[in-house]
């Protein structure tokens, strides 16, 4: 494990939402600080999507390259429970191209046809309902940077392992702890000594930490 204590994540989350040069750093200082940093061939290549645009007929935008590049290889970062698509798996969906399925393909994320111009394209969430006529692309995250960045640091946290500490679907967010800078559609975060806490959609809590010693103590809360 990274013990480079220097990692400020607060100034990182909030710094995050600039753009994609300060996207691209939250992921790298948050892998290295609390798991294993970003190594090469932690990325797929340019080949794999390149390969990926012309099965397509598109052109990916450089935020969405940027990240498959960096870190789309790592399955702590990106399919935990939701799941990162590989080039060969992205597909069009409703004028919109999909880069991430929940883990039972009950809702997908992608961005607009329309947008793939954008460098840094925004963001849209689909569910699958009982009623296909009634699904609709929504807005999700203003950039797809941001996306990357959150979605990294969700799955870390919803990484089955010893570090980890899952709560009940009802269990509140213990007292005392500081809350960050909100990163993540639907996402609160909060920090005690080296744990980090995320609540999702004001209904389920993960925690992580970076010891065992940290966890056990976080989990007597």
């Amino acid at each position: 494990m990274n013990d480079d204590t220097a990692f400020d994540l607060p100034a990182a989350m909030a710094e995050s939402l600039r753009g994609r040069a300060d996207a691209r750093a939250l992921v790298e200082g948050f892998a290295a600080y609390w798991g294993e940093p970003l190594q090469p061939g932690d990325g797929f290549e340019d080949a794999e999507l390149d390969a990926a645009e012309r099965r397509l007929g598109l052109r990916l935008p450089p935020a969405l390259r940027e990240a498959y590049r960096l870190f789309g290889r790592r399955e702590d970062l990106t399919g935990n429970h939701n799941r990162l698509l590989p080039p060969e798996g992205l597909f069009v969906l409703d004028g919109a191209l999909v880069y991430q399925e929940e883990n039972q393909a009950c809702a997908h994320w992608g961005v607009l046809l329309a947008d793939l111009d954008q460098d840094d394209p925004p963001t849209v969430g689909r569910p699958d309902l009982a009623d296909k006529s009634a699904e609709r692309w929504e807005p999700w995250e203003e950039r797809f940077s941001t996306a990357a960045a959150a979605m990294a640091m969700v799955e870390k946290l919803l990484q089955d392992d010893e570090l980890s500490v899952f709560a009940e679907s009802d269990t509140e967010v213990p007292e005392g702890m500081t809350e960050l800078p909100r990163l993540g559609r639907g996402c609160r975060w909060f920090a005690w000594p080296d744990v980090l806490v995320v609540e999702i959609d004001e209904g389920f809590v993960v925690a992580r930490a970076r010891t065992e010693e940290a966890r056990d103590a976080f989990a007597e809360l």
